[in-house]
């Protein structure tokens, strides 16, 4: 039991983290000079 639930939060974690980097690369990596932006 509490090893699952350990890996059910690393994996959340993981989830989260790799999205928030993800966003991060988007708005200020290579891709954003192809974005034309409003603000």
């Amino acid at each position: 039991m509490g090893s699952s639930a350990f890996f059910f939060t690393f994996f959340l974690w993981f989830l989260l983290l790799s999205v928030t980097g993800y966003s991060v690369y988007i708005s200020f990596g290579p891709p954003s000079k192809k974005i034309k932006r409003s603000f």
